[in-house]
């Protein structure tokens, strides 16, 4: 894999393979998508650390795993938007199945609710690790205007130029992470999330193992808050779960 372009863009990304790894040999690979943070310097920032899960992920699992920036986001170009960033994550796979058949998705925050969107229609995905995921984005949804304005204020590209709302808020609804997780199995689905999350309610994660009618694996970290991608426990459980599904 050379590069990652979607709609003639190129996104930032970092492929990283296992110790002593032959292209073609490798039988599962990880396609790992980050959240979307806010606050100054959020954007510049959302994926800053991902490569570094991507190098523990090849190292400690023996998988290929590939990290990358939405658009708009990190060194990407191009304009934020939901359906934008859905179709990044297509592309990030679609790249990744050039070296391994075999993909599973981990997704942070919205980058769980779209690991859960396309592994509902893409029956090729091998399974889907979801942390700090929020079941229902009715919220957002209903106030896509406040969103851009969020976007904007963090510095994601394109945030602040014309938008349709209309839209925007079809395709967050469109994403139905509940709906979706309840698509996921046989597949292994694993399900993290932060006891004292102040963003998305812990409740969210019990509402998506629902959905999956107790067909997932679900872990509650004990004082665990929203970003995942900073606790060793959390990291853990993703790590042991891809071994046993590798």
């Amino acid at each position: 894999m050379t590069s990652l372009e979607v709609d003639g863009a190129r996104l930032e990304h970092h492929l990283a393979r296992p110790p002593g790894s032959v292209r073609g040999r490798t039988r599962s690979g990880l396609v790992i998508a980050h959240g979307m943070p806010v606050g100054e310097g959020a954007a510049r920032n959302a994926s800053l650390t991902f490569p570094e899960l991507a190098d523990r992920v090849a190292r400690d699992t023996g998988w290929l795993a590939l990290s990358f920036s939405f658009r708009g986001a990190g060194r990407s170009p191009g304009s934020f938007s939901p359906r934008g960033w859905l179709c990044d994550l297509e592309a990030a796979v679609a790249a990744l199945r050039a070296e391994t058949p075999s993909v599973f998705l981990a997704g942070f925050g919205l980058g769980g609710a779209l690991a859960l969107r396309l592994a509902a229609s893409d029956p090729e995905v091998g399974g889907v690790a979801v942390l700090g995921a929020p079941a229902d984005l009715e919220p957002v949804a209903s106030g896509a205007t406040s969103l851009a304005a969020c976007a904007a204020a963090s510095g994601y590209r394109g945030a602040a130029e014309p938008f349709d709302a209309e839209e925007w808020s079809a395709d967050l609804r469109a994403l139905d992470p509940s709906g979706a997780a309840a698509s996921v199995p046989p597949r292994p689905l694993l399900i993290v999330h932060g006891s004292i999350d102040a963003f998305v309610p812990v409740v969210d994660a019990r509402v998506l193992s629902d959905a999956a009618e107790g067909d997932a694996e679900l872990r509650v970290v004990a004082m665990a808050a929203h970003r995942l991608r900073h606790d060793p426990r959390s990291v853990a459980l993703l790590l042991g779960w891809l071994q046993r599904h590798g």
